[in-house]
């Protein structure tokens, strides 16, 4: 299964030129990220981040950007699950505007626990969640 998600290409994710600055694409990630949470795992960041004082933090991010984006571009964000681990998990993204691929992304997060912030493992109720979404790869 994968976790889809649209959004329109507005001017704050723009340069002077109207081309979306690279650095928006992150912020993106994140937000299909928090959403993914949110509405597919049954917890929120506002819930792991402030309510329980743990974090999820991103350990790692490889992009690779195809073609550029516009003011007014509809982006869709694909997100899936290429490996769980113990307290990690490595998503991928794919972002397409009407079926041309714009960039994948590969990232690592990490479920960390309380001020010390050492990786636990994911909380059972969010990992069988993110089991939904698995679909492991092979060598590249």
């Amino acid at each position: 299964m994968v976790f889809e998600r649209t959004i329109k290409v507005a001017f704050q994710h723009c340069d002077p030129a109207g081309i979306v600055f690279y650095p928006r694409y992150y912020e993106m990630i994140n937000q299909v990220t928090e959403e993914w949470f949110e509405q597919s795992l049954g917890t929120s960041f506002v819930d792991i981040h402030i309510n329980q004082g743990d974090a999820v933090p991103t350990a790692k991010i490889e992009t690779e950007f195809k073609k550029p984006s516009k003011l007014g571009d509809t982006l869709l964000f694909t997100l899936q699950v290429t490996k769980l681990g113990r307290s990690s998990v490595h998503l991928k993204f794919t972002v397409t505007c009407e079926d041309e691929l714009r960039l994948t992304s590969r990232s690592v997060i990490v479920y960390v626990k309380g001020e010390d912030k050492k990786p636990v493992s994911w909380p059972q109720t969010i990992r069988k969640q993110m089991e939904f979404f698995l679909k492991e790869e092979g060598p590249s």
